[in-house]
């Protein structure tokens, strides 16, 4: 995988976390959120970078006015826009913050991937899980059964040149019909 297409899941989580249904409920219309991610998924970051204060202030007023016009009609209003690239920018900028400060770009190679159903049906349906042991569910995981699991993670996300933990990002929602979350 390369470092590009990580990022791209990364960006494409922030979007999804960031704008959680209560993030722009009664806004008037349906589909402002998934709308809202969906632009999000698309924006080009280095858009945003090595600016004055005004080029960025600049770049945000235009990014904004392209996400109002992709809003359900409805809901089509400046406010709306502005406030959902805010929360995003803002989640960009904190996961360096926590990561810098406690070093956690070291501990990459360690971090699990997070278990749970759909994570692991995903892992069993990979050629290096075939044999794992049937999900039983979080409440009756233990750690034996999390070994296993994880060392199979290992395993896959060696083959992609990824960290395990990155697995997550590939997994999560690959069913809701997002589209981006694949190994290429």
């Amino acid at each position: 995988m390369t470092n590009d297409s990580l990022l791209r899941l990364i960006e494409t989580r922030i979007a999804i976390v960031a704008i959680g249904a209560n993030t722009l409920r009664n806004q008037g219309a349906r589909n402002v959120v998934s709308n809202t991610r969906g632009f999000l998924r698309q924006l080009d970051l280095k858009q945003f970078t090595g600016l004055s204060a005004s080029g960025f202030r600049k770049s945000l007023d235009t990014q904004t006015k392209k996400l109002q016009k992709v809003l359900p009609v409805k809901a089509r209003n400046w406010g709306t826009a502005r406030k959902a690239l805010n929360i995003f920018l803002r989640d960009v900028l904190y996961t360096r913050y926590l990561c810098k400060e406690y070093g956690f770009d070291r501990l990459e190679p360690w971090l699990e991937v997070p278990l749970d159903r759909d994570i692991a049906r995903n892992l069993r349906e990979e050629p290096e899980g075939k044999d794992l042991a049937r999900w039983q569910g979080v409440e009756r995981l233990e750690r034996k059964k999390s070994v296993s699991y994880q060392l199979t993670a290992e395993k896959i996300a060696k083959r992609f040149q990824i960290a395990r933990v990155h697995l997550d990002l590939i997994y999560w929602r690959r069913d809701s019909g997002l589209g981006a979350y694949t190994l290429s």
